[in-house]
């Protein structure tokens, strides 16, 4: 990019244009060598003396119009107010028109930081999403805000989980109705909706209601949702209410009766979820993943990333698929096949989870760990004293950050009015870090 290069006024204006500008403002608008803005932000301007650059997602091509354009010299330094509405014939000075706050999901920042902060001035309008507020009558300083158009519906329906208020650009390919239904697909039924089409113009209008009777509706392209939790409502529906993220009751989880009591311990599961160390975003392989208690904990630990539960047993996949059901995330795939050809055409683990009691778990474990990204974990539970040396080995030619538990469990219960301790049978962890 050239250092030869226009001064770019940032502005924000709202649906009345231009006459709710200061008048400075209307001047600087009117006179800039180049005006730019999408189509409907223009069509907000009259015509004015420089030349037009519609905006699309062709932002770059602006800035290379600026760079090959020829300009005049700029004082260093952000423009001042006696700057403003001086034109001197070509004045070297752009207008960037955009709607609301150029810097609350506008181009604001982008641009200052392509063409640097002294060619850049920023003068801001109400937001729609200010103006969304003021209409339901609530605040929204502590409301978490997003825009769907640069963030996955999943990823926001995770976050609004546990807000308090929530205020939402929606798209033409995610509408408010789309939201509604995705909310209550994840049992998140206990938000008041309103939806504030065309603010501020003559036809602007607020819906409100249930998340069921948005779902029902359509509504203009142009619009905000905003969400307001009702009063002591829970972050979980009724059914999930004393469930935990990690570490669950082993009776949570569906299992087949042959097998009951074979997935890995509540207390063994816990810590090898620690020890994975799993982000909102990871990707995790869950290696013999059984009825899924692993995978399911991890899916809700990484609400953004994806857990693949890679299982060679028919029946046991169906469980997987009941028992992310039952807890509610959508983030688990059954992987149906044995290791390592099952997981071939999967994208490369943060995590992988290993649980099993044969010889070939150490195959396994070696192979897995080559699949890791850098500075992931792999954990692998086993029963056997054997089992523990052959993981410790095979794993150890890869890292030496490897760290070794042993557990030995007992579970009380009550009998007759005192506590009797039943044991577990012993268990190894072996954890260990892609360096």
């Amino acid at each position: 990019m050239s250092t030869h290069l226009p001064r770019v006024s940032i502005i924000g204006i709202g649906s009345d244009g231009l006459d709710a500008v200061a008048a400075s403002v209307r001047e600087r608008i009117l006179n800039a060598d180049l005006v730019a803005g999408d189509s409907r932000t223009l069509a907000l301007v009259p015509a004015s003396n420089g030349e037009r650059f519609v905006l699309g997602s062709n932002i770059d091509a602006l800035l290379d119009y600026f760079d090959k354009k020829s300009w005049p010299d700029q004082k260093p330094g952000k423009a001042t107010e006696a700057d403003v509405g001086t034109p001197e014939g070509s004045n070297g000075e752009v207008v960037v028109l955009v709607t609301g706050d150029p810097l609350f999901y506008g181009l604001a920042r982008y641009l200052c930081d392509r063409l640097g902060d002294d060619h850049c001035e920023i003068v801001p309008h109400v937001s729609s999403m200010q103006l969304a507020f003021a209409r339901v009558k609530e605040s929204w300083d502590e409301a978490y805000l997003t825009d769907l158009a640069n963030r996955s519906l999943d990823m926001v329906v995770e976050r609004i989980r546990t807000a308090e208020k929530v205020g939402i650009f929606t798209t033409s390919q995610c509408s408010p109705a789309d939201v509604a239904v995705a909310l209550l697909a994840r049992k998140i039924d206990y938000f008041n909706a309103y939806v504030c089409e065309n603010l501020g113009a003559r036809d602007e209008r607020v819906t409100s209601g249930s998340l069921q009777e948005i779902a029902q509706q359509s509504f203009e392209s142009l619009n905000v949702m905003i969400l307001i939790r009702m009063a002591n409502a829970p972050d979980r529906p009724p059914e999930l209410v004393g469930r935990s993220l990690f570490g669950n009751p082993d009776e949570l989880f569906a299992q087949s009766k042959p097998k009951q009591g074979l997935l890995t311990p509540s207390e063994v599961r816990a810590v090898a979820l620690s020890q994975l160390r799993l982000g909102v975003s990871s990707i995790v392989w869950d290696v013999g993943a059984g009825c899924g208690s692993v995978s399911v904990e991890a899916a809700q630990l990484a609400p953004s990333g994806q857990v693949y539960a890679i299982e060679r047993d028919v029946e046991d996949q169906q469980l997987i698929r009941l028992n992310a059901d039952r807890f509610g995330v959508t983030n688990v795939t059954p992987v149906l096949g044995a290791a390592p050809e099952a997981w071939h055409d999967l994208p490369d683990p943060d995590g992988v989870f290993i649980e099993g009691s044969g010889k070939e778990i150490a195959r396994i474990a070696d192979l897995a760990f080559v699949r890791l990204r850098a500075g992931g974990r792999l954990v692998a539970n086993v029963v056997s004293i054997e089992g523990l040396h052959e993981v410790r080995q095979s794993v150890a030619q890869h890292t030496n950050q490897v760290q070794v538990r042993m557990f030995n469990i007992a579970r009380g219960t009550d009998q007759l009015g005192r506590i009797r301790f039943d044991s577990l049978n012993p268990t190894f962890l072996i954890s260990a870090t892609k360096e």
